[in-house]
């Protein structure tokens, strides 16, 4: 009964989406139909600078942070308290309070893995960075890293390594599109001018 109201409560705080918030109260363009059409910090920042991203990243990070380090000190067990980083991720991803239209929970997710420990977290920033560096593919970057995150969860804590691969599945499959335009060659680098709208992490 505890794991179950976790889990909405996990879906139900990622589904309020600080990328549309934010830049309501900034007064910024919807984020859904402009820019790249994604709520989420990267596309905030074109639409509004600094400020206004950082704080849509933090909220994000805290989506997934927030449920899960609630879930570990009300002892819940791994596999299910993967399931609640799950459940914060599909909520960013599809949110119920905004028409299921949402980002692609890079931010989210990298929050639910923050409570296993914060050496996993600056490995997963340290992976990300690098790639970025000698690519300046961020969604490739993305990819890496949350392909990753499974073997670093291993090498950390084993007990967890399962609802983290969820995770990896889920998040490349919301980066599907970036994958085939990253084959094609087509897929814009980080600080390319965009003619047209792009596909961006958040």
């Amino acid at each position: 009964m505890l794991t179950a109201l976790m889990l909405v409560l996990a879906y139900l705080l990622g589904s309020v989406s600080s990328a549309i918030l934010v830049s309501r109260l900034f007064k910024l363009p919807d984020p859904r139909s402009h820019g790249s059409n994604n709520p989420g910090a990267t596309n905030v920042y074109r639409l509004g600078g600094k400020v206004p991203a950082v704080l849509v990243l933090v909220f994000d990070i805290l989506k997934g942070t927030i449920p899960v380090w609630g879930a570990y000190f009300l002892k819940i067990e791994p596999l299910m308290l993967g399931l609640i980083g799950v459940a914060a991720c599909l909520g960013h991803m599809y949110p119920l309070f905004f028409s299921f239209k949402g980002g692609k929970a890079v931010a989210t997710a990298f929050g639910t893995l923050l409570p296993i420990g914060l050496s996993l977290g600056g490995m997963l920033i340290a992976t990300w960075i690098l790639i970025v560096a000698i690519t300046r593919y961020s969604s490739l970057a993305a990819l890496v890293t949350v392909s990753l995150a499974p073997l670093y969860t291993w090498w950390i804590k084993p007990l967890y390594t399962l609802p983290v691969t969820f995770l990896t599945v889920l998040i490349i499959f919301r980066h599907r599109a970036n994958i085939t335009r990253l084959l094609a060659g087509e897929e814009p680098k980080v600080g390319a001018k965009k003619k047209a709208p792009e596909h961006e992490e958040g």
